[in-house]
């Protein structure tokens, strides 16, 4: 009979092979961009949103299609224009009559009743239809006319944003941003992989992914995630890194001189469950401050704004998050 030790290590050792197989299947079909997909698990894992930002063509659309085919979820997709209406994304009530003659409203759901829902180019729809979301990525629920309406489980927010041709967008308000877990920027890929995208996609054989875990399977791991150990250190570093990231006593120089906005609260949660998550990905029972440090960029960079003085000196979000690493 097996010790609880060895339960709980066979449990984990199954989960983190489930996530090793989702990998190499998303694998099939997005190339060149193994940081991305694994930023993705670990965010999912973790319970989180996503924010994907990238320029046009690098596989966003495809990679949030794929993960959900991978994890079994279902999904739905919005494409954010300006004329989007908050009806669009929630649904509405209608107005219907039976054969008495009695009236009644009945809710028709809109497309984010789904475990997945891909927010295509979201800093194109407006102000209102972006908030929309707010309560749906905190609470998982929605409220029409005054009624609540619970979400699917699990319930994640995939979004993607353009970085350019900005005219006739609406950047995301701090609120919002601060509701995605992290914000994984999705780069062009190396020469090696682009050959594999050209060789791939201009045929008429398409690759094909599978199921490998299921809406059990999904919540039963980030259930996992937020059970697993972790070391009074690594906490200690992951506090030290989002408190010394607010301009005051305690900061650096680099953070007094150019930070206008702070990571909150939210930032240390993040870091938390995410760096578990990652240590879940790689096969260990327990994260590391190496994973702290490797999840800092992600995690913490768009929930942190710089000054005009920063822009100046061509200082970057980027470089006051290696700054505070420093020392970990």
């Amino acid at each position: 009979m097996n010790s609880p030790a060895e339960n709980i290590e066979k449990t984990l050792a199954d989960a983190s092979q489930k996530l090793i197989n989702a990998r190499t299947e998303i694998g099939k079909v997005i190339f060149g961009q193994d940081s991305v997909i694994d930023q993705t698990l670990i965010t999912l894992m973790s319970g989180g949103h996503v924010l994907l930002i990238g320029v046009p063509g690098v596989a966003k659309t495809l990679l949030v299609e794929t993960v959900a085919q991978v994890l079994g979820l279902s999904s739905n997709r919005i494409q954010c224009t300006p004329d989007l209406m908050p009806a669009d994304v929630l649904g509405s009530e209608v107005l219907e009559e039976d054969s008495t003659g009695h009236r009644s409203f009945r809710f028709i759901k809109g497309p984010v009743f789904t475990q997945f829902l891909m927010a295509d180019e979201i800093n194109r729809a407006s102000p209102r239809t972006q908030s929309a979301l707010l309560q749906a990525m905190q609470e998982h629920e929605v409220s029409v006319s005054g009624q609540p309406h619970a979400l699917p489980e699990p319930f994640h927010v995939l979004a993607t944003q353009n970085p350019i041709e900005q005219e006739g967008t609406y950047p995301l308000p701090e609120a919002q941003l601060d509701r995605f877990m992290m914000q994984i920027d999705v780069d062009y890929p190396g020469a090696d992989a682009e050959r594999q995208v050209l060789l791939a996609t201009t045929t008429n054989d398409k690759a094909m992914v599978s199921a490998i875990l299921n809406k059990n399977d999904v919540l039963s791991t980030q259930a996992l995630v937020r059970d697993m150990p972790i070391g009074e250190k690594v906490v200690d570093a992951i506090l030290t890194l989002v408190r010394r990231g607010r301009p005051g006593a305690d900061a650096p120089d680099i953070v007094n001189e150019y930070v206008a906005w702070a990571p909150g609260p939210r930032g240390s949660q993040g870091l938390m469950l995410a760096s578990r998550a990652k240590a879940l990905l790689d096969g260990r029972e327990a994260p590391s401050i190496d994973d702290v440090i490797d999840l800092a960029a992600p995690v913490l960079k768009h929930r942190m704004a710089l000054n005009f003085k920063a822009r100046a000196n061509d200082i970057d979000v980027d470089d006051v998050i290696k700054e505070l690493c420093q020392g970990l």
